[in-house]
Parts: C-alpha cells; sequence; structure tokens
C-alpha cells in the first residue's frame, strides 16, 4: 500500500504541477454547461431536472477523459522516465492502480464541479435527488471506465496521440453498441443481439442509472469493465518490465 500511495501522489501532483488538470477541469465544465443549457436546451423544457446533463456525460467523457490518460504511460516514454519507474521496488499492481487513480480522482473533481447545476434546479423546482445522487455514482463509475480504458491504451502505445485516438475509438465502440439506432439496427439482425449489445454497452448501463435506477447489474459492468482494462494495463506493464 506504501508504493501505491507514492506512486497515487507522484502521479497526481504531476497533474496539478503543469496545466493540463486545470485546462481540463475549465474545459469540461464550460461544455458540460454549452451541453445542458444551449443543446439540451435546460430552461425550454420547462422541468427542473438534469436529464440533457447527464444525456450529454456519457460523449463529453468518451472524449475528455482518454485526453487526461493519454499520458499516463506515454509520457513516461516521451520524458524517459519509464525505465527508471519500471526498476522502482514496487509491484505492477501498485504502478497501475496508482496511475489510474490519480487519473479517475481529477475526474470526478471535474464531475464534483457540476455541482451548482444540481443546486439550480432544486432552486428552480422539486426534482427527485435520489435520482440525481444515482447519476452521479453512475457518471463517477463510467468516468472510471472510460479513463481505464485510457490508461491501458497507453501503457500499450508509446505516443500519447495514438492513445487519445484509440482510447476514444474503444469508448465510442462501447458507448455505440447501446446507441438506440444500434440497438434497433441489431434486432433487424436477431431476437437477442440487441439484448446482448445492451449488456455489455456503457450507454444502456448508464440510461438505466439515468432514470435513478442504480441497478447491481450495472455496478457490475461498471467495476469489471474497469477491472478488465487495469488488468490488460498491468499486463502491458509486466511485459515491458520483463523486457
Amino acid at each position: 500500500m506504501r508504493a501505491l500511495s507514492a506512486v497515487y501522489r507522484r502521479e497526481l501532483a504531476s497533474y496539478l504541477a503543469t496545466p493540463t488538470a486545470y485546462v481540463f477541469i475549465a474545459v469540461f465544465l464550460f461544455a458540460a454547461g454549452a451541453f445542458t443549457f444551449e443543446i439540451g436546451d435546460f430552461f425550454g423544457q420547462g422541468r427542473a431536472d438534469l436529464g440533457p446533463f447527464f444525456a450529454a456525460q456519457p460523449w463529453l467523457l468518451m472524449v475528455f477523459l482518454p485526453a487526461l490518460s493519454m499520458r499516463a504511460w506515454a509520457e513516461e516514454r516521451r520524458a524517459g522516465t519509464d525505465e527508471l519507474l519500471l526498476t522502482l521496488p514496487a509491484p505492477t499492481w501498485s504502478l497501475t492502480l496508482g496511475k489510474f487513480l490519480a487519473a479517475w480522482t481529477l475526474a470526478t473533481l471535474a464531475i464534483a464541479l457540476t455541482a451548482p447545476l444540481w443546486i439550480t434546479v432544486n432552486v428552480l423546482g422539486h426534482p427527485d435527488n435520489g435520482a440525481i445522487a444515482a447519476a452521479y455514482v453512475a457518471t463517477v463509475l463510467m468516468a472510471g471506465a472510460y479513463v481505464a480504458i485510457g490508461t491501458a491504451l497507453s501503457a500499450v502505445t508509446g505516443a500519447q496521440v495514438v492513445a487519445f485516438v484509440l482510447a476514444v475509438l474503444v469508448g465510442f465502440l462501447f458507448t455505440a453498441l447501446g446507441a438506440p439506432s444500434t440497438l434497433s439496427f441489431a434486432r433487424t439482425l436477431g431476437p437477442n443481439l440487441a439484448d446482448i449489445l445492451g449488456a455489455i454497452s456503457i450507454l444502456g448501463h448508464y440510461e438505466t442509472a439515468q432514470r435513478g435506477v442504480l441497478d447491481l447489474r450495472a455496478l457490475i459492468f461498471f467495476v469489471s469493465l474497469i477491472a478488465f482494462f487495469l488488468y490488460a494495463t498491468a499486463v502491458a506493464v509486466e511485459a515491458k518490465r520483463g523486457g
């Protein structure tokens, strides 16, 4: 645990020591507000809820979080510090988890800073705060999945731009599988295909939480997705250590 804590603090400090974290948070908050009030027509809907805000989150985080996590391992290689890091007397899992948790912490902070929207809907009306809380929890878990995807591809590739593009593509795949158009087309191909795609889609499980239902299947799905990509990251890092 001491090694994990040291890696986590090192990574978090490296984010905060550069403009990366601040630019990420500022641009994310601007984009979230724009999607909620302009594209989502928050005031035009005439009801006090955060539906437009949460509807935009999968597509925003799918792009923003790979931009945050692409540097996790690729930056070490670019700076030439990867060999030093991999020779430290720290288990691979602590390196993997420490980098992941640092990026996830920043993502969670950015999501938490949207709390004024929650306050706003309570001023304007009487929303279902339990449903909003469930959607926020699901958003944080979904963010963890996108961060895990980004860190895994950062470990596999040697360039940040390549890691970013691949992470967006993989995240888009997991998200778009649950889109209504995708599911409608899947139903024409087979009776069970739509159910299968919905079961492995980030969007399918997240939309359930948007309705205020954070069921066990969604929790298991997001935790399993995070665990899978963390395992893939650890395998890639261990291969570099062995090489």
